[in-house]
């Protein structure tokens, strides 16, 4: 199997990066803390007219119709930016599903242009992100998917340890005007749901593990002791150069669950499940990693290392707990044969490829 990224994948994320290196420098995410509000409009309209929200949409639904390992690299750039706009929770988990469930809904064309935002609330996940500022939130009730407009729910707003993740108790009444689908309808695009969750909050996690890198590096080169560049001493070369390794190990990980999405099976779910740790645990030291290279004033709010060490503790228990990820992971290695000419074949080979992916 491949993992090597194409020339037009390379692109995306090139350009992805810039926008929001532009668009969402950590000055901006500070001016957001001190204003108190919820997104940027400038910053999600710069977002819009790049054409990042109907990336996963099929074309023939107006969408782009690309395929999780792009929206994994869009998500990639969103974990090191430490995105507060709901991009990938709209663009890449809601959409989709509102796309698969209710193809001809009246609300589409609108979450399409970005115009309208949808929300979220799965069963996985205790509270609701982003419900507030959403024209509509995608809710589960019995297995049935409901499409519910914001002013038919009450929102109560919760504590997060991310102050850029909004999150929310919601309390609502199903109906069947807000039905969209039926439990068996919906039991598989919710299946996907969960597995696009895992997958995009792994990228961020990779993401914003190498922003941190980059953040204490630098912060390295200028600081001096004793006359010399603090990274000019092996004690934090050793340490930045352990997590550098660590999330270049997780990349090939998260390239191959991507890749492996479509195939839907114990395999690809153990394989995307196997991204989000060891994406979480990547993110985890490099934060923290971080923190230490820069010292006492590590642990201040003046420092931005604290921007992506609350991001990546908010994504490691969202879309399934480490708990969750390693009972998926545990299924497939006690469920199935192992070795190395195991490691890339799906449950049901697919049709026309042989015996391998």
């Amino acid at each position: 199997m491949d993992f090597t990224l194409t020339d037009e994948q390379k692109m995306l994320a090139d350009v992805v990066a810039k926008l929001l290196d532009d668009h969402c420098p950590p000055a901006a995410l500070r001016q957001l803390m001190t204003d108190g509000a919820p997104r940027d409009a400038a910053r999600w309209g710069a977002i819009v007219e790049t054409g990042l929200v109907p990336v996963l949409v099929p074309a023939e639904q107006d969408g782009l119709g690309l395929g999780e390992l792009d929206f994994a690299l869009i998500a990639q750039a969103c974990g090191r930016a430490a995105l507060p706009e709901p991009l990938v929770d709209h663009a890449g988990i809601a959409l989709p599903l509102l796309a698969a469930c209710a193809p001809a809904h009246p609300l589409l064309a609108e979450a399409l242009s970005g115009a309208a935002t949808l929300a979220i609330g799965h069963p996985l996940n205790p509270l609701v992100a982003d419900a507030d500022m959403a024209a509509a939130l995608l809710l589960v009730h019995e297995g049935d998917l409901h499409l519910v407009p914001r002013d038919q729910v009450t929102l109560t707003r919760r504590p997060s340890i991310d102050p850029f993740r909004r999150l929310f108790d919601v309390a609502w009444k199903p109906s069947g005007t807000t039905r969209i689908a039926s439990a068996a309808t919906a039991a598989e695009p919710l299946a996907d749901a969960i597995d696009r969750g895992a997958l995009f909050a792994a990228a961020q996690c990779l993401g914003l593990a190498q922003r941190c890198v980059d953040l204490a590096v630098a912060y390295a080169k200028d600081r001096t002791q004793f006359g010399k560049p603090i990274g000019s001493y092996q004690a934090i070369k050793h340490h930045l150069a352990s997590v550098q390794v660590k999330i270049e190990f997780a990349r090939p990980v998260l390239h191959a669950a991507a890749t492996r999405f479509p195939d839907r099976d114990t395999r690809s779910r153990a394989a995307i499940s196997h991204a989000k740790l060891v994406a979480a645990e990547a993110a985890d030291l490099a934060a923290r990693t971080a923190i230490q290279v820069h010292g006492a004033m590590g642990y201040s709010w003046e420092v931005d290392i604290h921007f992506f060490l609350k991001r990546a503790l908010a994504l490691t228990y969202v879309w399934g707990t480490p708990a969750f990820h390693q009972a998926r992971v545990e299924r497939r290695v006690l469920a199935g044969p192992l070795g190395p000419d195991q490691t890339f074949l799906p449950d049901h080979p697919r049709q026309n490829e042989g015996q391998h992916a």
